[in-house]
Parts: structure tokens; C-alpha cells; sequence
């Protein structure tokens, strides 16, 4: 195959699930309103943190990082694909899709280290709980924090540069609505064995490990749990952990699927939907799950809300 130059390409045109024009207005609508509930669940989430002392904790510190995380990549690619979705302007530029690539891959990356990050502090909180406030000191949690977004970030960037530079002679349509990665690698007509092994191991260590890692920690957790004898310390227990364990399940069930199944030549429409599901959905339910489920959150809200009506009626 001859050997084209990228610079041949100024443009991508993005063509995913043009074949049912139908099935894009009801995306369209559900797009735009999940996105504003994530918008606006997930900044309700971060002011109830900050604003409630009580919550200054390792756990809602992580927490606050996943919903800041939540709409930064929601915001990557979901306004971009409504506009597609609803003007049939498909057209993104070189630039806008490594940009798009880089930030919605660096972010996922992040939230599958910080998931696990999170599950730790629940470990050292029910199974060590003398000691949890000396082992999950201030400098620990924030340089755990840190180093998910410096990991998924580098990650990114790696296999951004290393897709982008390659050969894609002319071949600008992307069968998909975002510029997701393996769409992209579909249209080089280059050897891709090095983005793909690359590709795999990052898939490896930062889906398959910190999901093993969450496991061993969930069966440190719930035989902990088992040992208590107070039915209310159990259900405490079971409060703070299963709203955790319902994101991972969420997040990584489509993620695993997506990036860790057989890889075949044309993208389907299946695929898409999962990219919807840990794209669009999770972020979503992430401060819904949270705060049905958490009962200190539901009480800031509450101390929060009435503080409020408080200062109008005055």
C-alpha cells in the first residue's frame, strides 16, 4: 500500500450511526439532558464538599475529584457530538480530534487509577480504622490523587502522539461520533502492531490491574464488614462501600468491553452504545449513586439547602 502523509489530512469527518437518522434525534435528546444533569449533579457534588467541613475527608476529596474529572470529560466530546447530532455538520479538524482523543482518553484513563485509589481508602477505613487517619494522612491522599491524573494523562498523551503521527493517505471518515482511538487506528494504512501492543498494555495496567486490585480489596472489605457486630456498623459499612462498587461495576464493565474484547475490522453500532454507556451514563448516575447512598451527603445537602432558604427568607 503506498504511503501517504498526514499532513494530506486536514480534517476528519465523523459518520457514526449515520445509517439511522432516526436513532441520532432521540441521542440528541437524550445527550443534552443527561449532559445537563451531569453538569449540574456533579457541580452540586463538588460545592457540597467544599462548602460542608464535615466532608473534608480522604473519601469526598476523592470524590470530589471524580465529579470534577465527570465533567471535564463529558465536556470533551459530548458538545461536539450534539452539534453533530443536530446541525449534520460532521467535519472536525486535524487538531480538535487529537485534542478531543487526548483529553476523553487521558481522563478515562484517570478515573480507572482513581476508582481504584478509592477503593483503598475504603479498605483502610473499615479494616484498619484505629489507624486510618494516620495512614490516610493529607499528603498521602493528595499525592494519590495527583498521581491518577499524572498516570492517565501521560498515558494519553503517549498513544495520542503515537496515533496521530501516523499515515492515514486521504482516509478522513471515521466511522464513529467521537474520535474515539480505535476508530482512528482503522483508518492508517500503516503497520499498527506497535499502537496496538501499546494500546493492550495500557489497557492491562490501567483497566485489568486496578480492577484486580479493587477485587482484593472489596474481599478484605466485606469479610471485615462480616466481623462487625452492631447491625448498624454494618449497614454504615455497606452505605459507604456500595455506592463505590456500583461506579466500578458501571464504569469498568463497559470499559473492559470495549478495550479488552477481540478486536475486529468495521466498528459497530454496539460499540458506539457502550461508548455511550461508561461515556455519558456513568458519569451521570456517579453524584446520584453518591448521594442516595451516602447518608452524610444527604445531610450536607440538607444543612446546605435549608442555610440557603435561611438567608432568602431573610
Amino acid at each position: 500500500m503506498k504511503m501517504g502523509n498526514t499532513s494530506a489530512v486536514t480534517e476528519f469527518f465523523l459518520v457514526g450511526l449515520s445509517k439511522y437518522p432516526e436513532l441520532q434525534l432521540l441521542l440528541f435528546m437524550f445527550c443534552l439532558i443527561t449532559y445537563m444533569i451531569i453538569l449540574l449533579g456533579n457541580s452540586l457534588l463538588i460545592v457540597i464538599i467544599i462548602l460542608d467541613s464535615r466532608l473534608h475527608t480522604p473519601m469526598y476529596f476523592f470524590l470530589g475529584n471524580l465529579s470534577f474529572l465527570d465533567i471535564c470529560y463529558t465536556s470533551s466530546f459530548i458538545p461536539p457530538m450534539l452539534t453533530i447530532f443536530k446541525s449534520g455538520r460532521k467535519s472536525i479538524s486535524f487538531i480538535g480530534c487529537a485534542l478531543q482523543m487526548v483529553v476523553s482518553l487521558g481522563l478515562g484513563s484517570t478515573e480507572c487509577v482513581l476508582l481504584a485509589m478509592m477503593a483503598y481508602d475504603r479498605y483502610v477505613a473499615i479494616c484498619n480504622p484505629l489507624r486510618y487517619p494516620i495512614i490516610m494522612h493529607r499528603v498521602l491522599y493528595v499525592h494519590m490523587a495527583a498521581w491518577s491524573w499524572i498516570i492517565g494523562c501521560l498515558t494519553s498523551l503517549v498513544q495520542t502522539v503515537m496515533t496521530m503521527m501516523l499515515p492515514f493517505c486521504g482516509n478522513n471518515v471515521i466511522d464513529h461520533f467521537t474520535c474515539e482511538i480505535l476508530a482512528i487506528l482503522k483508518l492508517t494504512c500503516a503497520d499498527i502492531s506497535m499502537n496496538v501492543l501499546i494500546l493492550t498494555v495500557a489497557s492491562t495496567v490501567l483497566l485489568v490491574i486496578p480492577l484486580l486490585l479493587i477485587f482484593i480489596s472489596y474481599v478484605f472489605i466485606l469479610s471485615s464488614i462480616l466481623r462487625i457486630n452492631s447491625a448498624e456498623g454494618k449497614k454504615k459499612a455497606f452505605s459507604t462501600c456500595s455506592a463505590h462498587l456500583t461506579v466500578v461495576i458501571l464504569f469498568y464493565g463497559s470499559a473492559l468491553f470495549m478495550y479488552m474484547k477481540p478486536k475486529s475490522k468495521d466498528t459497530k453500532a454496539s460499540d458506539e452504545i457502550i461508548v455511550l454507556s461508561y461515556g455519558v451514563v456513568t458519569p451521570m448516575l456517579n453524584p446520584i449513586i453518591y448521594s442516595l447512598r451516602n447518608k452524610e451527603v444527604k445531610e450536607a445537602v440538607k444543612k446546605v439547602l435549608s442555610r440557603h432558604l435561611h438567608l432568602w427568607k431573610i
